[in-house]
């Protein structure tokens, strides 16, 4: 009898873990493929969502290279208030052979000499002209609005932001590009 009343208890407790008062499990995103060839080249960051790594960067931008292997080189660069520009140099492979949609993301720095270290790279949309992207994370943790130039018109930003929305992204968070 006691096993059963535990059991119940355990049951009742476990419905009750998650009342509203904490978050609730969002879907994972739906993501698109990507033809690595036309990804590869600068992408511009318009807005991101705020992450520790890039909590001093006014202006940042990624350099996307395809290797022989079938790995990207990737070099992030940011550029901080006084002018200064720091950069991550990095590798990225495909999640699952055959598929360009869901990329892991490794960095050469202290983090990962310490530890296995590798971040989700989830390409959540692209224009059928490679020229804007949206990428994040699965847990909707990071977004980034990209583009190949520095800025956009309100049309293209405007659709940008209704994708992130649509795919459950929280948009009023963004910081956006410092003007240049």
């Amino acid at each position: 009898m006691r096993s059963i009343l535990l059991a119940s208890a355990i049951v009742i407790l476990a419905g009750c873990a998650n009342s509203g008062t904490g978050p609730i499990a969002v879907e994972p995103p739906e993501t698109v493929q990507i033809d690595l060839q036309r990804y590869q080249g600068t992408w511009y960051e318009l807005a991101r969502l705020p992450m520790f790594f890039q909590r001093n960067c006014v202006q940042s931008e990624a350099h996307y290279s395809l290797r022989d292997d079938g790995r990207i080189d990737v070099t992030n660069r940011c550029r901080d208030a006084e002018g200064n520009w720091q950069e991550a140099h990095g590798t990225a492979e495909p999640q699952v052979e055959g598929r360009t949609d869901k990329l892991w993301v490794r960095f050469d720095n202290w983090v990962s000499k310490i530890l296995p270290v590798k971040g989700d790279y989830w390409v959540l949309y692209h224009d059928d002209d490679y020229r804007v992207a949206l990428v994040g994370h699965p847990k909707h943790k990071y977004l980034w609005l990209l583009s190949r130039t520095p800025q956009i018109d309100q049309e293209t930003r405007d659709k940008l932001l209704s994708v992130a929305r649509e795919q459950g992204y929280d948009t009023s968070e963004l910081i956006w590009r410092k003007a240049d």
